[in-house]
C-alpha cells in the first residue's frame, strides 16, 4: 500500500482535497494501479514493433498568412478601448481561482 504522506502528497499536487478516508481508499487503489504496470513490465514486447502514436494519421496543417496589419501601430487606441489595462498590457478578469 501506498503511504499516507504519499498520498497526500499527491493530492496537494493535483490541488485535491481529500478526507481520512479517501486518502486510505486512494492509497489502496493507486498500490493496485502500480502492481498493474509492474505486470505489464514483465510482458515480453522485444517481437513487438515500438509505436509513437496509437494511429498513423496525421495532422492537416493549413499555411500561416500574413494579417492585414489593420492593428498595426494602434496599441495606445486598444489600451484606450479596453477595461483596465497596465503598462503596454490589457489587464482581463481572473480565468482560474487562485
Amino acid at each position: 500500500m501506498i503511504s499516507k504522506e504519499t498520498v497526500e502528497h499527491i493530492s496537494q499536487l493535483a490541488r485535491i482535497d481529500l478526507t481520512d478516508d479517501e486518502k486510505k481508499r486512494f492509497g489502496k487503489e493507486l498500490a493496485a494501479i502500480l502492481e498493474f504496470v509492474e505486470a505489464l513490465n514483465e510482458v515480453d514486447t522485444s517481437s513487438t514493433v515500438p509505436m509513437s502514436g496509437g494511429t498513423r494519421m496525421s495532422n492537416i496543417m493549413r499555411k500561416d498568412h500574413e494579417g492585414s496589419g489593420i492593428l498595426e501601430g494602434k496599441a495606445d487606441e486598444l489600451r484606450r478601448a479596453a477595461r483596465a489595462s497596465k503598462k503596454s498590457y490589457i489587464e482581463v478578469p481572473n480565468v482560474f481561482e487562485s
